[in-house]
């Protein structure tokens, strides 16, 4: 069995965005040579997400919609108390998860249909990473 482990970063315009990085991990998968296996895609920051959905705007647009009328951005949180400002972007993210899995069959991502890898950013405007790591033959 092998494994490969790259990085992809990350820094936004903006504090809430909503990356298809779904090429990017197909070229990591690539660059591993694994045929047979699985690929975890783990946001490595606790105010950032990776998820599977599909890549409508529609269905963006009603993510951040829903996400800010569960924690808005400008609501009262403790943690903001320590000098920060992103008690929503620690909750947001909660709700979203940390990781994907996705088999790789025949050296492709082995998707349903419509699926697509995202990297879900909730308190951008600076550098964050992503971990793809590859196991399998």
């Amino acid at each position: 069995m092998r494994s490969h482990r790259e990085e992809l970063w990350f820094e936004t315009k903006t504090r809430r965005a909503y990356i298809n990085i779904t090429r990017q991990v197909e070229s990591v998968v690539k660059n591993s040579g694994v045929q047979e296996g699985l690929v975890l895609v783990n946001a490595m920051h606790i105010t950032a997400s990776v998820y599977i959905n599909d890549d409508e705007q529609g269905l963006l647009a009603d993510y951040d919609r829903f996400l800010e009328r569960i924690a808005p951005h400008d609501d009262v949180y403790q943690h903001n108390e320590t000098g920060e400002d992103n008690g929503d972007a620690h909750i947001k993210r909660q709700v979203m998860g940390r990781e994907v899995v996705v088999a790789i069959t025949n050296g492709r991502l082995d998707f349903g249909p419509w699926e697509q890898i995202f990297y879900g950013e909730f308190d951008g405007r600076r550098r964050k990473r992503v971990l793809v790591k590859v196991i399998g033959d």
